[in-house]
């Protein structure tokens, strides 16, 4: 484990900020003292929002620039950001299946290719892959895979900072009430059970990273 992260001042990149745990994650950022920069694909009335399709290596590259400029660091990156889709594969579309990996595969790992490049040694950079990346579900096939591969790209990207000094954490929380399966591209969500709140969530990961934390199975939650 490594030693305690001191929150105050420090610069974070928040992807995903409308959504639930987006939100709650940069409320807790910023109750810690952290300067917090939020992006997504759609416009924010909070301070310090960038409107940006992360899906895109070279918005990923942009924003990271732009909030270094700005700030003149960056400290910590969290990616929420992510898209959810229901049904057999046997039914679901190519262009579903494109999209589902797009947002939650590839804008991760674009995102995190850019930070890397950027950020300093002691930083800290997060996945949040999800409890489903331990375990798929039949009707969520697409969505499980693309979250494993998130968790599998989080490991080799440990390896690969630790040798930077950055840290990498992946977060795997069990269900939590985002709102994200009421979104879905595709498919009907199947009844959850209730699930965690995404403040409980938000907290956990910002412990995490207080703490010197570097995985967070589900758990941990």
């Amino acid at each position: 484990m490594a030693d305690a992260f001191d929150f105050a001042q420090k610069v974070a990149l928040v992807a995903g900020r409308t959504g639930g745990l987006g939100r709650a994650i940069s409320t807790e950022l910023r109750s810690r003292g952290c300067i917090v920069t939020t992006v997504s694909r759609t416009p924010s009335t909070e301070p310090n929002h960038i409107v940006a399709d992360l899906r895109s290596p070279e918005s990923a590259t942009a924003v990271v620039d732009e909030v270094v400029a700005k700030h003149g660091a960056l400290n910590i990156v969290i990616n929420a950001m992510g898209v959810v889709a229901f049904g057999e594969i046997s039914t679901t579309s190519v262009d579903t299946i494109e999209e589902v990996f797009l947002t939650n595969t590839f804008g991760h790992i674009f995102l995190m290719q850019a930070a890397l490049r950027k950020i300093s040694q002691g930083s800290v950079v997060v996945g949040i892959s999800g409890v489903i990346a331990e375990q798929n579900f039949p009707g969520m096939s697409v969505y499980g895979a693309s979250k494993a591969a998130v968790r599998s790209f989080d490991e080799a990207l440990a390896r690969e900072a630790r040798k930077a000094g950055v840290r990498v954490i992946d977060a795997r929380p069990p269900h939590t009430e985002t709102g994200l399966a009421s979104r879905a591209i595709a498919g009907t969500a199947p009844k959850f059970q209730r699930g965690l709140e995404p403040i409980t969530v938000a907290q956990r990961i910002v412990q995490a990273i207080a703490d010197g934390e570097t995985d967070l199975p589900s758990t941990s939650f």
